[in-house]
């Protein structure tokens, strides 16, 4: 290798980058698009269910018990129905996402000190979102259960009731419990994984498509010298999107950052080369562009997307999906992500997913090396 030879390929890739000038902003605006997009979209907070109420008996008890639904930030009460079939109707129409039905004789089994069933109909076409309704429903339930106890015993002359095992409940890290305070930092990763990789994915297979190869070939530029030089102007380019999606994680979505912003920038940097790496590689193996844009998105967006654990924690998938997202590189800058993110975390924690990035990107540079040589062979 060369360094002036290195810096010819450079300073030739930033010409071509800087002939294309419309290319150029779609690529530092895909990232900024991508992040807003579904940072703003992709939640898994439920907020403000849409809910009917069919009250068969209309008494004190039974309204007391719907405010305690009404007063409660997770639902809106929109619907008053009379009947079954306007409730039905309501479901089908995906109008509502749930409906209380309250019995006629709803009070009647309060006052005797026996237990009154409401029924809770959810729309189960979205399972994960009805059993997350279910969990407010029944939080709701207890906390009426208990001011009926607390009322009873009062009226007995209980004035002071010890709970024999009361949990005190904290939640680290994400206080609050907001999905975005996950989400951005694990879309970060996905967005870079997908950049990263079509920004090289289309740069050797366009050359052989344009027939420029063979004059590169003809200098005595090794192809250390061609795939590094390459290499150069896109990590420049994928770095500012890296800072650009950083900056708008904070300003828009207000992610809490902990830890080391320095260290996330440099665990970051070696995965952009990681993904830089893989991308060069897939352009070399490839025919034609049609082909490199195909297999970037197979290979890199959709592990990344699926086996990283943005999405899907990991130690729920099948065992050979466990072993599968051990290759996804995108699974150690998650972590990673996370670890700084919300826990605040250093090196001294992160050492082995950088560690892991490292050898990725070694591997991937040393296959791009070998893998050139094996098809101009």
């Amino acid at each position: 290798m060369n360094p002036r030879r290195t810096w010819a390929v450079f300073r030739k890739e930033m010409i071509h980058i800087q002939r294309d000038p419309l290319s150029l902003i779609l690529i530092i605006l895909l990232p900024v698009m991508l992040l807003i997009l579904y940072g703003y979209a992709l939640t898994f907070d439920i907020r403000q269910v849409s809910t009917a109420v069919l009250d068969q008996e209309g008494s004190r008890e039974s309204r007391e018990f719907l405010k305690k639904f009404a007063g409660s930030r997770y639902f809106s009460l929109r619907y008053l129905v009379f009947s079954y079939d306007e409730l039905r109707g309501l479901v089908d129409e995906r109008r509502i996402r749930l409906g209380l039905v309250l019995p006629h004789d709803f009070s009647r089994w309060i006052k005797s000190g026996e237990t009154a069933t409401v029924q809770a109909i959810l729309d189960g076409t979205d399972a994960n979102t009805a059993q997350i309704i279910l969990g407010y429903v029944q939080g709701v339930a207890a906390a009426y259960n208990q001011e009926i106890l607390v009322r009873r015993l009062n009226q007995k002359g209980i004035t002071e009731v010890q709970v024999p095992v009361a949990a005190d409940t904290r939640f680290w890290f994400n206080e609050d419990l907001e999905s975005r305070n996950f989400i951005v930092p694990g879309l970060i990763v996905v967005i870079m994984t997908m950049v990263g990789a079509l920004l090289t994915a289309l740069t050797m297979v366009r050359e052989v498509e344009r027939g420029s190869m063979e004059s590169l070939l003809a200098t005595p530029v090794s192809k250390g010298d061609l795939i590094l030089g390459k290499l150069g102007p896109y990590f420049l380019i994928g770095f500012l999107d890296l800072l650009l999606t950083l900056g708008l994680g904070q300003l828009l979505f207000h992610v809490p950052l902990r830890g080391s912003v320095l260290l996330y920038i440099f665990l970051s940097a070696i995965f952009l080369v990681v993904m830089l790496g893989e991308g060069m590689l897939i352009s070399i193996l490839s025919d034609n562009q049609l082909q490199a844009y195909q297999m970037a998105m197979l290979l890199t967006f959709l592990p990344a997307f699926l086996l990283s654990g943005f999405v899907f924690a990991i130690p729920l998938m099948p065992l050979f999906l466990q072993v599968a997202s051990y290759l996804v590189p995108a699974r150690y800058l998650v972590t990673i992500c996370k670890g700084i993110y919300l826990k605040g975390v250093g090196l001294e924690v992160l050492w082995p997913q950088g560690l892991m990035l490292l050898i990725f990107a070694l591997l991937f540079i040393g296959l791009c090396v070998r893998g050139f040589r094996q098809k101009i062979g």
